[in-house]
């Protein structure tokens, strides 16, 4: 492990209903390993503490995720969740300056550009930032990228106000942009026909 890793946690969101897909994405296998298990492995190449935010932490303990601490989201009376608040009940026990938010449904992340860009944070100097993200011309890719864990009211405060999408609320905050040179890595499984690319 690097300095790095131990100034950095991750959290991998693992709440989706997968309804495009027809079954649960997380249990995929890739190359033989389920998407989720994969996802987290690639994290604990770059954090030392891997958070795992789902409703349902009993359909997954039997993978092999070590290390890997589940966190049961919680859905907010009268509302379905959605992965901005899992994100932010997953914040909440964040120890660390930074956290590497990941989807679960991710099957070409590589670590050696996670560690790449981990790297980096310590040139991301502006207190104003609360995250480190990839740009693309429809906003932001919120799943794959850097967050201050000091951004916990800011989104706690969005949420309250009914704020559930991750593009409204980072139009509202400054964001520096991650340099991207394999864009094929954000691709992820919605559908039955996306994982005959992966």
């Amino acid at each position: 492990m690097t300095n790095d890793c131990s100034k950095l946690t991750a959290i991998v969101l693992a709440g989706g209903k997968s309804s495009r897909m027809g079954e649960d994405k997380a249990l995929i296998p890739i190359q033989g390993v389920p998407l989720l298990q994969r996802v987290c492995g690639i994290a604990q190449g770059c954090a030392d503490t891997v958070y795992i935010v789902t409703p349902w932490p009993e359909r997954y303990q039997n993978l092999l995720l070590p290390n890997c601490e589940f966190i049961r989201e919680v859905p907010l009376s009268g509302d379905t969740g959605g992965p901005l608040v899992g994100f932010a009940q997953g914040l909440g026990q964040v120890k660390t300056d930074w956290v590497l938010l990941l989807a679960c449904d991710l099957p070409r992340l590589r670590v050696e550009v996670l560690q790449d860009w981990a790297g980096r944070l310590d040139t991301v100097g502006n207190e104003a930032i609360i995250a480190y993200l990839v740009q693309h011309p429809k906003g932001w890719e919120p799943l794959c990228g850097f967050y201050k864990r000091r951004c916990l009211p800011l989104l706690l405060d969005f949420i309250t106000q009914g704020g559930r999408s991750f593009q409204q609320w980072l139009q509202h905050h400054q964001v520096e942009a991650l340099p991207l040179s394999e864009p094929d890595m954000l691709f992820n499984c919605n559908t039955p026909e996306d994982l005959t690319l992966s």
